[in-house]
């Protein structure tokens, strides 16, 4: 009967630890992010405005940058030229580069408007019901937010909203994370 409750009390034990870790993990930063640099980015697959399917962890070994969008969200058309501009342009001819902005629950003809009224060209994906970006941070936080992962699978930078020099410091991660190593 000692056995049998120590046991029990064991298992109460490793339920309570597993329960502190999964809140732990789910607790918001200041930003509402619900992952950290340095985890590994939740997986999860999308259909694109084309009807193609991409899943994130079939990029693995490419540098990928998200961004969560809506066409309701004015920092997210002001950011969207810039991300045009300066990243995909720079970088779509880049075997080791993805981009791709995730549409915060909106149908795809109203995600298809918005890339037109942007004049954006890199893919978008939809996010019915807002589950993907759930995945990365609080479900009803704010947009735009732009997630960083590496080769690795692993998140190297964050950012919210559109701040010029947040946005210069993204830019220069991804030209440092494709950049060769010199051997």
């Amino acid at each position: 009967m000692k056995k049998m409750i120590a046991w029990i009390m064991l298992l109460g034990c490793f339920s309570f630890v597993d329960l502190a870790c999964a809140q732990k993990q789910n607790t918001p930063d200041a930003a509402g992010y619900i992952v950290k640099v340095g985890d590994e980015a939740p997986d999860f697959e999308m259909t694109l405005t084309t009807g193609e399917k991409v899943k994130l962890s079939s990029l693995r070994g490419k540098v990928v940058m998200l961004q969560f969008t809506a066409s309701w969200c004015g920092v997210c058309r002001k950011e969207m030229p810039f991300i045009e501009k300066d990243i995909w342009q720079k970088h779509k001819g880049n075997p080791s580069f993805a981009l791709f902005g995730i549409d915060r629950d909106e149908p795809l003809p109203r995600v298809k408007a918005f890339m037109k009224q942007t004049g954006v060209t890199y893919p978008l994906g939809l996010d019915p019901g807002a589950d993907i970006f759930a995945l990365y941070a609080e479900r009803n936080a704010g947009i735009t937010r732009n997630v960083l992962i590496g080769r690795d699978g692993r998140i190297v930078m964050m950012t919210r909203l559109y701040d010029e020099k947040e946005f210069a410091s993204l830019c220069e991660k991804i030209d440092e994370l494709l950049t060769p190593a010199v051997k």
